[in-house]
C-alpha cells in the first residue's frame, strides 16, 4: 500500500464504526467511510470535541452537524501548495489527502524530464491537486472537469499556491467529448492523469458509469499520448474496480503501443491511533521504460 506520509496540515487521527476522525489544519471533522467496518474503542478525546460531523440521511445524501465550526472554509498546505477546504453537502471537503502520494510522484517525474517541458492532461480533475503538483514541477497542464464550480475551486487553489500565472488551461467540459475533440485537433500529451467518478453526469446530462465506460475511455485517451509518452495514471474509488483490473486495462491499451512498466497499487493513509493504514482507493500506472 502506498501511503501519503508527508502531511503536516492533515491527519487521520482514528477510524472506527463506519467513521473517521480527521484533522484539517486546526479543524476536527468526523466523516463516514464505508471501508471502516471494524469497531475499535473511541479512546481519543477528539471524538467528543469535533467541530463538525457529517450525518448520512436515510433517504440519501446527508448534512453537516456543526458543533463549533470556527470557519465555513479555510486553507491548508501541502509543501508549497495551498488548498481551500470547504465541507460540502456530499461529505467531501474538496481534497483527497491520500492523493498526495501521486502528486509527489508526478512532480518528481516532471522535474526529472531532462529539461523537456512535459504536456499534461488531467481529466476529472476536481479541485486540482494533480494539476497544481504538475504545474509546480514545470509542466504545461490541461485541467478538465465537467463542473464549473470545481474548475473555479481549482483556479482558486492555483492562485493560493502562487501558480495562477503557470501554463494551465482550465476547461469545463464532458471529459469524453473533450478527448474526442482533442484527437481531431491532433493534440498530444506526454502525461495523462484521470480520477474518474464511479457515477456522474456531464454538463449536458451525459451519464457516466465507471465499470461500463472505463476500458473504452482509456483506449480513447491512449490516442492522445505523444510519440514519447512518460506516464499514464488512473485513480479509482470504486470498490468493485481493483487496481489490478485497471493495470490490465492500461496494459492492453497503452501497452499495445508503448513499452514500459505497468503497476497496480492500493492507496492509503496512516492512522495515528493504530499501527495500521486506512485503504482509500487504488491506482494503476504506466511509466515509460527509460524511467526505471
Amino acid at each position: 500500500m502506498l501511503l501519503s506520509t508527508n502531511w503536516k496540515d492533515y491527519e487521520l487521527i482514528d477510524c472506527t464504526g463506519g467513521e473517521k476522525l480527521e484533522r484539517w489544519g486546526d479543524t476536527i471533522l468526523i466523516r463516514p467511510d464505508p471501508q471502516v467496518i471494524w469497531r475499535t474503542p473511541k479512546n481519543n478525546k477528539l471524538w467528543y470535541k469535533a467541530n463538525a460531523r457529517y450525518i448520512r440521511s436515510k433517504t440519501g445524501g446527508g448534512y453537516w452537524e456543526e458543533y463549533n465550526m470556527p470557519k465555513k472554509e479555510w486553507d491548508i498546505r501541502y509543501g508549497d501548495l495551498t488548498f481551500r477546504i470547504k465541507p460540502t453537502g456530499f461529505k467531501h471537503t474538496g481534497l483527497f489527502p491520500e492523493q498526495a502520494y501521486n502528486w509527489d510522484f508526478l512532480r518528481k517525474v516532471i522535474e526529472n524530464a531532462g529539461g523537456r517541458q512535459l504536456n499534461v492532461l488531467n481529466l476529472f480533475a476536481y479541485t486540482g491537486g494533480a494539476t497544481l503538483a504538475c504545474a509546480a514541477g514545470g509542466a504545461q497542464v490541461c485541467h478538465v472537469d465537467a463542473s464549473k464550480g470545481m474548475v473555479n475551486w481549482a483556479r482558486e487553489n492555483a492562485a493560493l499556491s502562487g501558480l495562477a500565472d503557470k501554463p494551465i488551461r482550465w476547461i469545463v467540459d464532458d471529459c469524453k467529448k473533450f478527448v474526442e475533440r482533442e484527437i481531431r485537433r491532433k493534440r498530444r500529451y506526454d502525461v495523462i492523469v484521470m480520477d474518474p467518478p464511479s457515477y456522474g453526469r456531464g454538463p449536458g446530462g451525459e451519464i457516466w458509469k465507471l465499470e461500463d465506460e472505463i476500458y473504452d475511455f482509456v483506449a480513447l485517451c491512449s490516442k492522445l499520448l505523444s510519440d514519447d509518452p512518460v506516464a499514464f495514471l488512473i485513480n479509482s474509488y470504486t470498490t468493485g474496480l481493483s487496481a489490478s483490473v485497471m493495470q490490465y486495462i492500461l496494459g492492453t491499451t497503452v501497452g499495445s503501443r508503448n513499452k514500459g512498466l505497468f503497476i497496480a497499487n492500493e492507496l492509503g493513509l496512516p492512522v495515528t491511533e493504530s499501527d495500521y493504514a486506512l485503504p482509500c482507493g487504488c491506482s494503476a500506472l504506466y511509466l515509460r521504460e527509460s524511467l526505471f
